[in-house]
């Protein structure tokens, strides 16, 4: 009798073991945001209303119909007077640039942002694990991740990857890449950097497809410090809940709406398609379906289900009826899971088409279209910025949830969910010189009222102001 039991309590004590096992092993995958820091160039790389006037005066290939596109393009864009270009514009370059001018661009990136969060958070550059660079459109080599651990002599042992191609949405596809590491090493390090080279990428010519770039994207970056290392937990500011990727590059059309090109003269270019909308908006339906059950609660699904059959329901009987329903389509409340948004800032169109797809606030859309304004479509790196709003603004409290959705070509859209550790707000951010100014009386821009003249001209008389 007594050895059956001492067998029970030792399977019993086995299977408490194992239990207590798993969860430990758990906790070390957990992936927290230690620290960030986004990159603000100078303010001699700034562009306002005339010096934008003047590059766009200096494309020889645009005529009348073009200036007036750009102009339409400008004053709707959602973009104001503080955005940064590469250095390649003020020196009037554009058209011609050459590959130093690119890494050039990216050195002054890295060395000033991943030296100014390494010092912050103490951590030397020898103690890095994991180093994920996503740069889309400077492929070289050796690559961008072997310039940084070149320039700060890290580790022969560091674990190196690096992303081009993978357009906006690749910062969340490079913290999965850390989250996917995690769950197989404990106590470590990881440095994401994320940025888009814009030098080599001017496009000159006169398609409206691939003007439209131009117009959106800025200069800007961000590196992102993180660790599974549990100790750590109490200092870090946010910890990632779950993270979903879709892919519709199977689908021709997702395929090609966002594309890098050449132009029927040769001039390379980014094609941006009238497809790209339904394209964008296909792949956020398909990523909700899959990220909604992880992070809303019981209630809202149940709710949102039994909403939806009913709506069935009584089109199929209006139906045999003879009567047509126009019952709203049933929408899910997100905010019953998500106290805030960080969307990426594609464009005012964009910003405007998440809001009503999830039938968001202004409040909510606030960090999005602000971040538009000031820094303008800084590619992956734009949803940093807006999290850096939210911070600057005292938004995040302890326990809140952050939703992060993002876009990319392929095509693709990738979201995650943050939760975050303690109150976030009094460090130092990268809006720290112009958050109180934050938001403006007004979002607009004054390009009309300086260039509003080029709709009343008249082509076959129109002559290129000097």
């Amino acid at each position: 009798m007594g050895f059956l039991i001492l067998a029970y309590a030792f399977l019993i004590y086995q299977f408490l073991f194992m239990i207590w096992k798993w969860i430990d092993r758990k906790r070390d995958q957990e992936c927290y945001i230690l620290d960030y820091e986004c990159y603000k160039p100078s303010d001699d790389r700034m562009v306002d209303t005339e010096f934008s006037g003047e590059v766009i005066k200096r494309q020889k290939a645009l005529g009348l119909i073009e200036y007036k596109f750009l102009l339409k393009a400008i004053v709707s864009s959602g973009l104001g007077e503080q955005t940064y270009a590469p250095r390649i514009m003020f020196e009037g370059r554009e058209e011609n640039p050459t590959l130093q001018d690119g890494i050039l661009e990216m050195q002054e990136f890295f060395q000033d942002t991943i030296q100014k969060l390494l010092t912050r958070s103490g951590i030397s550059a020898q103690e890095i694990d994991v180093l994920v660079v996503n740069v889309s459109m400077l492929p070289i080599a050796p690559s961008l991740s072997a310039m940084i651990v070149n320039h700060y002599k890290m580790r022969e042992d560091i674990k190196v990857f690096n992303l081009t191609g993978m357009g906006c949405s690749a910062s969340l596809i490079s913290v999965n890449i850390v989250q996917s590491i995690f769950k197989s090493y404990k106590n470590k390090y990881a440095l994401v950097v994320t940025s888009e080279s814009l030098s080599p990428n001017w496009y000159s010519g006169n398609d409206r497809s691939m003007i439209l770039s131009n117009c959106l994207f800025r200069s800007g970056g961000c590196a992102v410090l993180l660790t599974n290392n549990r100790a750590l937990k109490n200092k870090s500011m946010l910890k990632l809940k779950c993270l979903v990727r879709t892919h519709h590059g199977s689908k021709d059309d997702s395929y090609n709406c966002c594309i890098q090109t050449e132009d029927s003269q040769g001039r390379q270019g980014f094609h941006l398609d009238k497809s790209l909308p339904k394209a964008a908006t296909r792949a956020l339906v398909d990523n909700l379906k899959v990220i909604a059950p992880k992070i809303l609660p019981i209630s809202e699904l149940i709710r949102f289900m039994v909403v939806t059959l009913v709506r069935k329901l009584t089109t199929v009987s209006s139906t045999k009826g003879g009567s047509n329903s126009n019952s709203p389509r049933p929408v899910i409340n997100f905010k019953t899971g998500v106290d805030h948004f960080c969307v990426h800032t594609g464009g005012k169109a964009v910003i405007d088409g998440l809001g009503m797809s999830l039938e968001l606030s202004e409040y909510d859309l606030e960090p999005a279209r602000m971040t538009l304004h000031r820094f303008g479509n800084t590619s992956a790196s734009s949803l940093w910025y807006v999290l850096g709003y939210m911070e600057a603004k005292k938004r995040l409290k302890k326990g809140e949830r952050v939703l992060m959705i993002s876009f990319g070509a392929g095509f693709k859209c990738n979201s995650c969910l943050w939760e975050v550790v303690r109150d976030l707000g009094d460090g130092p951010n990268v809006w720290k010189d112009s958050i109180d100014s934050y938001p403006p009386k007004t979002l607009a821009n004054p390009f009309m009222e300086k260039y509003g003249w080029i709709n009343d001209e008249d082509p076959s008389t129109f002559v290129v102001p000097k």
